[in-house]
């Protein structure tokens, strides 16, 4: 049988007229033995595509339109595309109708709550404060620890319950969408972790497991979930 085929979201289109992603995504798809398809936002046969695929991530990137959340404007609010929200939001229903792995990466959780009727908290110093730092100044990663709640799908996957992770945010789910589930907490109480209780394989992380994957096998053991969802997808 063929490696899965796993769809892997692009940032929107920037200013000089191209697409972009960070290769850390496709690298480590690859090293879980997954084949990585570009997903850029806007293409207007998405349906067409979608069927081909066995597994999806949701990758990090700008903020969502807060009028889509009921949302208030806020100044630390950044590269808002109305196309890419429009195409994810359109992607994470697909995901939860016809049950395929789905991962969601920092905005990529974020637009799944949003999706599914959650909300975000529009900055999260404004709620959490400062104590722990989600992201340097002025728009840097930075890490801290991560607590998932005992035997919870993710934990199960990664074989650890506590650890380090990178982070690169400054926004959070406020209000989880119904039917998801907070299963990882920052030191500060952010969510950091959500899964989908009804969905075989559908899971959010607010970190960046990407950055850390090719040094840490903690980090690329949440790859290899995926494409291993996406094998047994395949087969049945």
């Amino acid at each position: 049988m063929s490696p899965p085929l796993i769809g892997i979201t692009t940032y929107g289109r920037g200013e000089n007229n191209r697409f972009y992603l960070p290769a850390q995504y496709v690298d480590a798809v690859r090293r879980a033995g997954g084949i990585p398809l570009l997903l850029p936002p806007g293409e207007p046969h998405a349906e067409s595509l979608l069927v081909q695929l066995e597994g999806l991530i949701l990758t990090g990137g700008g903020d969502l339109d807060p009028a889509l959340y009921g949302g208030a404007p806020h100044p630390a609010i950044y590269m808002v595309d109305p196309e890419r929200d429009k195409s994810e939001i359109a992607l994470v229903q697909y995901s939860a109708q016809s049950a395929l792995p789905t991962l969601g990466i920092c905005r990529g959780s974020q637009i799944i709550n949003v999706a599914l009727g959650g909300t975000l908290i529009e900055h999260l110093p404004d709620a959490v404060g400062e104590t722990i730092l989600h992201r340097l100044p002025p728009r840097e990663p930075t890490q801290h620890s991560i607590r998932l709640t005992p035997g919870c799908r993710l934990a199960e996957i990664l074989f650890q319950e506590e650890f380090l992770a990178p982070s690169w945010h400054h926004q959070a789910i406020r209000r989880p969408a119904p039917g998801l589930k907070v299963v990882g907490q920052a030191p500060d109480g952010t969510a950091e972790a959500v899964e989908m209780s009804d969905h075989p394989w559908l899971i959010g992380v607010q970190w960046h497991p990407e950055l850390a994957a090719a040094e840490e096998p903690l980090h690329q053991k949440l790859f290899n979930g995926l494409v291993s969802a996406a094998s047994e997808w395949k087969r049945r």
